[in-house]
């Protein structure tokens, strides 16, 4: 699949014709359409592409993904359950409020020539369909990846940002508790300063707190969160929402820089693509979108014994926190999206969402 051309897929708009490739945030102010990769650890890849038009979703048949039990965690369910004790202790000593516990999952790919990322978001728009679903493609970049993310973490028009934080996750709408509304109402404090940053004083709004969204498997509590750029730095606008958003706050914790470092102590692997910002901006209109990148697959090709295909799964950690309560919502998030991957979803639908 190295052979395939670059290319990107957003909202029903497919990008072809590659023109530049750049890790410049400035690049996102100037001139033409990109797609945005932006790694959770900090690396940026910003593409420039030359054609850009509405085009039919791709065809899945150009997928073989992994069985379902073919899955390695960086944190089994010991390490992932003793994580939560430790954030636990980390709060009751004052050090932070919330943090984000995440692990990475990863499988061998069956069949490499049959392995584009292309038709793995087909078959994630026909069995997890997503608001930010979408494709990056740069085999030469390294960047592989199909993302079905249900988490909005910027978008731009002109002068108006929006942030869509997604905190709280279960079955049924009962199964949401307290503690996820005000883990929610937490993230969304965090959020408000990080845009408030970039923002104009004053301009930062909250239009929706707590609302429910139903998805594919789960329900999940978002809140909307909104401000203006102020006009004299409108153009270096992603530049500066970049430089003071990321990584997205419902991904991190709070205070973002005390469960950052938390977080680096407890996580075993890199997270990469996952948690960080996947999308598109068109800087002749002054739009993007960026999404959160969860609900994401990408490929890795530089692992010895032959490419891995990863995913990344995580919850966010109060003092309220069960830890067998948190490692379930883990596997709850993973499961549809694993079975979907790996082909077998009318198996997952028959089996009542049961791993087979």
């Amino acid at each position: 699949m190295h052979d395939l051309p670059p290319m990107a897929r957003f909202g029903g708009l497919l990008a072809t014709d590659l023109r530049d490739v750049t890790s410049d945030p400035a690049a996102l102010d100037s001139s033409g359409w990109w797609a945005v990769v932006a790694d959770f650890e900090g690396g940026l890849r910003c593409a420039r592409f030359g054609d850009v038009r509405p085009a039919p979703p791709p065809r899945p048949d150009r997928w073989c993904g992994p069985a379902p039990e073919d899955w390695l965690s960086s944190l089994d369910h010991a390490a992932y359950t003793a994580g939560v004790r430790r954030i636990r202790e980390h709060i009751a000593a004052g050090e932070v409020y919330q943090a984000n516990l995440c692990r990475i999952l990863s499988a061998p790919l069956p069949d490499p020539d049959r392995a584009d990322v292309d038709a793995l978001t087909a078959l994630l728009a026909r069995g997890n369909p997503a608001p930010y679903a979408g494709t990056v493609r740069l085999p030469a970049h390294g960047v592989e990846i199909a993302t079905a993310s249900p988490e909005l973490y910027l978008r731009r028009t002109g002068r108006t940002i929006e942030s869509g934080p997604i905190k709280g996750t279960g079955r049924v709408r009962e199964d949401l508790l307290e503690k996820d509304h005000a883990e929610n109402v937490m993230i969304v404090d965090l959020v408000r300063n990080d845009l408030g940053r970039a923002c104009a004083t004053g301009s930062v709004t909250v239009p929706e707190l707590c609302v429910v969204e139903e998805h594919p498997g789960l329900v999940h509590l978002v809140s909307t969160v909104r401000g203006d750029l102020p006009e004299e730095r409108a153009a270096t606008g992603w530049a500066d929402l970049l430089a003071t958003t990321f990584p997205p706050g419902s991904v991190t914790g709070a205070p973002k820089h005390s469960a950052l470092r938390i977080l680096e102590r407890l996580e075993t692997a890199p997270r990469g693509p996952y948690c960080g910002g996947i999308g598109w901006v068109d800087a002749d209109r002054g739009t993007g979108e960026l999404a959160v990148g969860i609900r994401t697959f990408w490929v890795d090709r530089h692992v010895p014994g032959g490419p891995l295909l990863r995913f990344g799964s995580g919850a966010g950690i109060t003092w309220d926190s069960d830890p067998e309560r948190e490692w379930q919502e883990t596997e709850l998030k993973a499961r549809r999206l694993l079975a979907v991957a790996s082909g077998r979803y009318e198996a997952y639908e028959a089996s009542g969402g049961e791993r087979r």
